[in-house]
């Protein structure tokens, strides 16, 4: 593949998906990349109607455009067919929003809102692609693989769940911002420095461990510095719960400058959403991954068990989750600098900082 760049008349490209944070981050990354490669080329998002995405794709400049759509796996009967009555209606508003834009290439980013788009692009002979976030494809993507022209994969272990399709691997975009130069040194003042995150709306069952795990360090003389990242849902709870403790934190709803702090980061205790892992092995920043246990097919696991097969992290079940198992861990970490260092190049080893830049390359053969 020739990588393009400079001015091209009539790039334009839709990026159709979300839903969540996992989903449209690797979206946004993939769009930058493309502005960055083509002076200006036109981008449009076709999401479902939520106000998260709408707000991710305004701060970042982004045309955005809605249709009417709504999951349907694992929302029962009832829901399940609110949602296959919407389906038409999403179509034919995609199939509008195309005709309107005329995007040369179509890629979905999974979430429910690609799948009419994807589909609409075929039928309107349009080149299309999807990208798989998970180690476990979601259903959206799964039915589309036989449907679009390319599929591009995060991981080999995916290729084996979908029905068809052509692949390449080609790793989660991953944002460039987080690569950026701070001038710090991880652990300021030489103290280990842990960042405790849930994803962006947080997870309680990690907020409540934590708080435990730190109360059970500072008992036994450790003193780590704390970045919390609460989720909005649950920070009054999170940062009464460190004050009625007398626990020293920084406990933040919602952390906007992630390179900022994953620049100062020893160790991360997180969740295993698939743009979360990206990350983690792109920054080679050793983690203790507590995968969702609801999650569809599990697949928050999977994600965590390519990281902890490379020895790029350690994995714990929710189930087996406990303050005192969480404390042990990390202490094992705080006491031994060297196995810290071992994991976070072990992660880094199977990071890949230039998915987007792949998966372009690809989207400019389809635009030839």
């Amino acid at each position: 593949m020739k990588a393009q760049s400079g001015k091209q008349d009539g790039v334009k490209v839709v990026i159709a998906g979300g839903g969540t944070g996992g989903h449209l981050f690797p979206g946004v990354a993939i769009a930058k990349e493309i502005s960055r490669r083509w002076e200006g080329a036109g981008i449009c998002f076709v999401t479902g109607r939520r106000s998260m995405e709408q707000e991710i794709l305004q701060r970042h400049g982004f045309e955005q455009k809605s249709i009417t759509v709504e999951g349907l796996k694992g929302r029962g009967w009832k829901r399940t067919g609110i949602g296959l009555a919407k389906l038409p209606w999403g179509f034919l508003q995609s199939i509008s929003i195309l005709k309107g834009f005329s995007p040369r290439v179509v890629v979905g980013v999974g979430g429910y809102s690609s799948g009419p788009v994807c589909l609409a692009a075929r039928i309107m002979g349009i080149p299309s692609a999807i990208h798989e976030q998970n180690s476990f494809p979601g259903l959206t993507n799964r039915l589309l693989s036989r449907v679009v022209d390319k599929v591009f994969i995060s991981f080999e272990e995916s290729r084996a769940h979908f029905p068809g399709g052509t692949f390449y691997v080609t790793g989660n975009p991953v944002r460039e911002a987080l690569f950026e130069e701070r001038g710090g040194k991880p652990g300021d003042d030489d103290r280990f420095t842990i960042l405790v995150m849930g994803g962006s709306q947080g997870a309680r069952a990690i907020n409540e461990a934590f708080v435990g795990a730190l109360e059970i360090m500072r008992g036994l003389g450790r003193d780590p510095l704390v970045i919390h990242q609460s989720g909005q849902g649950n920070y009054r709870d999170v940062a009464e719960a460190y004050r009625t403790k007398g626990l020293p934190g920084d406990v933040i709803p919602f952390i906007e400058d992630m390179a900022e702090v994953y620049s100062k980061t020893d160790m991360v205790v997180s969740r295993a959403g698939a743009t979360t892992v990206s990350e983690l092995a792109a920054l080679g920043k050793p983690s203790l991954l507590i995968p969702y246990p609801y999650a569809a097919n599990h697949h928050q696991e999977v994600n965590a068990q390519v990281l902890v097969a490379a020895e790029g992290a350690e994995m714990i079940l929710e189930e087996d989750l406990s303050p005192r198992a969480l404390a042990e861990r990390l202490m094992k970490y705080m006491d031994d600098r060297e196995a810290l260092l071992g994991m976070g190049d072990a992660a880094k080893s199977i990071g890949r900082r230039d998915a987007a830049r792949i998966i372009v390359d690809h989207l400019a053969d389809m635009m030839q």
